[in-house]
């Protein structure tokens, strides 16, 4: 009889060495076990100075049960893409620390986090553990920092006039220390992860500094609330999860435009706003080119090494064409193993070098199948179609894109990892391209082969020309 999959996940927690936890480098490894282990200090020592009282448990019960309510109504896409939203648990937390004992603002997101990993989003395991321990150790310092207040400013019970307001201002005030100290224990590991990460620039962000004010909001109404009487918390519940529904929408709106697997815009965005873009360069006769990108015998690695692997081998591509082109290029992901980008006032010439140092660069590349140490890595080819509008002229985005598509065809033919460019011709739309091509039973023969396409298809009016280039460039030109 199998093992139960509980089982297996308990023998997995036990084998101490195979935790992913140990494959981090020594000095990652180290910042992320000491939040866990002071934590684990933090609550023993509290616990053991704590007097405990039923009313404060009722309390406790009360909070931790509207923050797990806040966490398990969350979309799993708010986990999945983290930085956009907020599930709003923590504010939870800062009633917690205000008004009962450090013990139990120490305890309550160890709740949160449990219910969040075993119910709703099944995260690497030392990752959440971490960021538990960072807001154990936040909401513990929060508690600590209000009761630093004198009575006549803040104190353990809300007043009337003058005090009300002093109290609020001292909640606020705390919640802010926590929420930002235990922001930046998370940017630091971040930085250590991957000191390329531009994480500061998401701190002025319009959506980070919304979710910011409304979370510091909510956490002290709520705090004022349950200081005045705990049964408003029963109003304070349905209105947190109105605004939480609230801010999900931008998650949504960002999650239509891209594509999943590859986070680049899918091929409806990426359409939109390359129309966009070249009106404005027909409009304004700037120069812009078109590259389309095609990864030579993907097949082979999705039959050889699976299909994880191959999702690999599309986001690093993916990685390689957003994190060096520029903010007002457009990278998306055209189907399959094809890619496009939209290069703003390039021209024929600029883009080919680019195309052709895109190919040597990723020819370089040795893409791990998997996260283990010493997991085998693959390396693969592309083989890449350009076409350009020069100043003056004007073309539709489908006489671009059949351009594109019969360079990148022609490199395909002369034996891949090559660059080919095609200037583009009027009226060679796609759909009659597509019609003829699929008419003559050309196109992919479903064995991972590309099979010929037929004579006298709209795209063999094309005239394609090899480019021949610098095949010592192997790194993508510098960000312009």
């Amino acid at each position: 009889m199998q093992a139960s999959s509980l089982a297996r996940r308990i023998r997995r927690c036990v084998a101490v060495r195979d935790w992913a936890w140990w494959q981090l480098p020594p000095v990652m490894r180290g910042y992320v076990a000491a939040p866990i282990v002071a934590a684990a200090v933090v609550i023993v020592v509290a616990g053991a100075r704590t007097d405990w009282r039923a009313m404060d448990l009722v309390k406790f019960l009360l909070l931790v049960s509207c923050g797990v309510i806040s966490v398990a109504s969350t979309p799993r896409m708010a986990y999945i893409n983290p930085g956009v939203t907020r599930d709003f648990s923590t504010i939870w937390a800062l009633p917690t620390a205000i008004l009962l004992p450090p013990v139990y603002a120490a305890i309550a997101p160890i709740t949160f986090m449990a219910v969040l990993q075993i119910w709703v989003n099944r995260g690497t395991l030392y990752k959440r553990v971490f960021t538990c321990a960072s807001i154990s150790l936040c909401c513990v310092v929060t508690s600590l920092v209000f009761r630093c207040f004198p009575a006549s400013f803040a104190g353990g019970t809300i007043g009337s006039g003058l005090h009300a307001f002093t109290w609020t201002v001292a909640v606020a005030a705390c919640e802010f220390i926590g929420g930002r100290l235990q922001h930046f224990m998370i940017v630091g590991a971040i930085k250590l992860a991957n000191p390329e990460e531009r994480v500061w620039s998401m701190e002025w962000d319009r959506e980070a500094l919304q979710g910011l004010f409304v979370e510091i909001d909510l956490g002290v109404l709520i705090t004022l609330a349950v200081g005045l009487s705990p049964a408003l918390v029963l109003i304070a519940a349905p209105t947190v999860l109105l605004v939480r529904r609230y801010l999900v929408h931008p998650l949504l709106l960002a999650q239509s435009r891209v594509d999943a697997k590859t986070g680049l815009l899918n091929i409806a965005t990426w359409e939109s706003e390359a129309e966009g873009e070249l009106s404005r360069a027909v409009r304004n006769r700037d120069p812009l080119s078109l590259i389309l990108v095609d990864i030579d015998h993907f097949k082979v690695v999705n039959d050889t090494y699976g299909h994880l692997a191959g999702d690999r081998v599309l986001k690093s591509l993916a990685e390689t064409l957003t994190g060096q082109s520029r903010d007002y290029d457009r990278a998306g992901r055209f189907g399959g193993e094809e890619f496009v980008l939209l290069l703003a006032q390039t021209t024929e010439h600029d883009a080919c070098n680019i195309a052709e140092r895109l190919r040597c660069y990723v020819a370089s590349l040795e893409i791990p199948t998997d996260d283990r140490q010493g997991a085998p890595a693959v390396k693969v080819t592309i083989s890449i179609g350009v076409t350009a509008l020069a100043r003056g002229e004007s073309y539709e985005l489908t006489d671009l894109l059949a351009a594109a598509d019969s360079a990148m065809y022609a490199a395909k033919q002369a034996g891949r990892n090559q660059v080919a460019f095609a200037a583009p011709l009027r009226d060679m739309g796609l759909d009659a391209a597509w019609n003829a091509t699929a008419n003559a039973g050309s196109g992919n023969d479903g064995t991972g082969h590309d099979a010929p396409r037929a004579e006298g298809s709209p795209l063999s009016g094309h005239r394609v020309v090899l480019v021949q280039t610098e095949q010592t460039a192997a790194s993508l030109c510098a960000r312009r």
